[in-house]
Formats: C-alpha cells, structure tokens, sequence
C-alpha cells in the first residue's frame, strides 16, 4: 500500500478515537457523535473527553463536520491515516477463496473471458465499481505467425502472443505470392520473431527485416507490408468495467451533480488508465483517496488497485472504485487476493 505518511500530531487516544469514528462511519455512512463512540466502542473515556479529542482530530484535519449540528466524519487525511497506519486487512474466508477459484477455473485458458469475468467478480463481491486492464497487445510475446491464403490476393495473418492472445488480420496484396513464397516468409518471420515483444517488432521491423532477406527482394517487401498491416490498429489495452451502477446506490452518489461528474469519469477509457497508471508493480495493492485522485469527478471517491503479472511481468492491473467510506479493511485484502489469483492463472495459460 502507500507508504505511510508524516502524521506527528495524533496520540495513541485520538487514533483509538479516529478510528472507532472511521469504524462507524464506514459501518454506519452516518455522521458519528460522542455518544455512540462511548456507547459502543468501550474506550474507557467519558463522552465529554471524546467530544473534546474529536474537535482537536477535526482542527488538525483528522475529522470533518457535515451540519453544525451532528456528529462528525472523516476526512481524506483521516481515511489516509487509517489505511496507512491503523489498517488490519481481513483476509477472504476459505469458502470465499474457493467461490473466487472456481470461477477461474471454470474460465481457464480463456484468457479474455477470464480477464474480462474478473471484473465481475471483483464488482459482484465488494458491490462496487470494478475495473481490469487487460494486458498491452505492444508488450505480449510472439509465439507464432501463420499465413493463409484465402485467394490469389489476399492472406490471412494469424499472430498468437504469450499468454494465449490470437490475432487475425486479412492482408491485401499488391501481386500475387506463391505457396513456396508464402513458406519461406512465414519460416523466416517465425525463426525471427518468436519471443520477441510486439514493441520490439515494430522498432526493428522494416530494416532488418528487408536485410536478412535482400537476396529475396519481393518476399522482403511483401514479409514487410504484411507485418506492418497486421499490426496496424492494434490498439493499447482494453479495459473492462462491471458494477457502474452500484455507486448509484451509495449514500455519497444521491447527489446528481457527483454522479454526473462520476460517470463522466468511469466512462472514459484515457481516464481510467491515468486513474491506474500508479499502480505499482509486485504483488502489492495501492489506495489512492479522495482529493489524492487526478480528477474531480473521482473526488468523492477511493481506488484500490494491483498489478498482476504474467510469467513475473507485469501486464495489467484490477481496480475497485468506491466512495471513501469503503470497507478497505476488506476490499484492500480482496484486490490483493485476486491479483495473485489473476497472475497465477494467466501464467500457467
């Protein structure tokens, strides 16, 4: 998670208190008063003395006051404490480790099923927005080309990438190919390329390719003009979305103004990615709170995130947007979970 920050001014009974109003706010998504604090966490402090400690948590910026009147809440500084310092992450029980893999199971070797149901099922057991980037087509692995003709005319290209990834394109050609033709280009490309990444293809492509195969000047042109048009508009990650609609029925999202701004932003793929792009690599998971995000339509909200790997690289990353008043103790062990889930299973394709 985040590396814990600077926070010299809260005692031992102001966390006790900062996090019994967390507690219950999460629990609750009601402003949290004295009194119940005194009632129900048994902190062996009178009502008056909590009263007063949560006025000093609210002056440093701990706390929050939404009415003059009523109990208070926590604000993004007193959400990123904490995470930082308090959390206890609740591990998913045995039978929920088990539900989470049978459905990779039933899903495996499908890759994009099965990075594609992720994200339902990260949505489905936290009830909030959840988010899968799948791997970048630019950084996968080739494993093999073929090439088949369809007429005189025409090829049909056949790019399969580690982990599991087929792409197709047909190829139009300026001149008809020959079978033996067709042969020799394929057993070059692939005793060339296997094992290369696609980013590394496209910087070496054109001159080394035409090089090796100058004796050959017509199958260097064709070899050429058929990688760069089957690589032509493969574009960068997908991302899939499940759950939208839960944050509809949070508290936080009656307001419609917060939820215009925030479907404005989750609709948005270029957002999502920026939204994600610090996710750090490792198996590790990153809350990023509040004002902490880039956009204002995120504002209201937290973002729980980890990468996943394949084969000890990493290639995506999974995300849980909800409002700040998440049950991380929870969603943070669940994200953590099923990136590991995630990467063993895309691994072993």
């Amino acid at each position: 998670m985040s590396s814990q920050r600077d926070f010299h001014d809260i005692d031992e009974r102001k966390k006790l208190i900062l996090r019994a109003v967390t507690d219950e706010y999460i629990s609750t998504a009601e402003p949290v008063g004295s009194r119940s604090i005194a009632r129900r966490y048994n902190l062996g402090i009178s009502p008056a003395t909590i009263r007063n400690e949560m006025a000093d948590l609210e002056e440093a910026g701990y706390l929050e006051q939404p009415h003059t009147s009523s109990g208070r809440i926590p604000s993004d500084k007193g959400y990123r404490f904490y995470v930082d310092v308090m959390l206890e992450p609740k591990e998913p029980s045995r039978s929920l480790k088990q539900r989470i893999l049978r459905e990779f199971i039933q899903r495996q070797g499908e890759i994009e099923a099965l990075i594609q149901h992720t994200a339902k099922i990260l949505a489905t057991l936290t009830n909030q927005a959840a988010l899968v980037i799948s791997p970048s087509f630019q950084e996968s692995t080739i494993q093999h080309i073929r090439l088949l003709p369809l007429d005189e005319m025409r090829l049909l290209v056949v790019l399969v990438t580690d982990p599991g990834f087929v792409n197709t394109r047909i190829v139009e050609l300026s001149r008809g190919i020959s079978g033996g033709d067709i042969e020799r280009i394929s057993g070059y490309l692939n005793g060339r390329l296997k094992g290369l990444t696609i980013r590394d293809l496209r910087a070496t492509l054109v001159n080394e390719i035409q090089s090796e195969l100058s004796r050959y000047r017509s199958l260097a042109e064709e070899a050429t003009s058929l990688l760069v048009q089957a690589l032509d508009d493969t574009g960068p990650e997908r991302i899939y979305r499940e759950g939208t609609v839960n944050m509809l029925g949070q508290p936080e999202f009656q307001d419609v103004k917060k939820v215009k701004g925030l479907l404005e932003v989750l609709e948005e793929d270029g957002l999502m990615f920026e939204a994600l792009s610090g996710t750090p690599p490792g198996r590790g998971t990153e809350v990023v709170i509040g004002h902490e995000n880039r956009h204002a339509g995120l504002y209201p909200c937290s973002i729980v995130s980890a990468s996943y790997e394949i084969k000890g690289r990493v290639s995506g990353a999974i995300g849980i947007i909800g409002p700040t008043r998440m049950d991380y103790s929870r969603i943070v062990a669940l994200v953590k979970y099923v990136s590991e889930c995630l990467s063993e299973f895309l691994s072993e394709a």
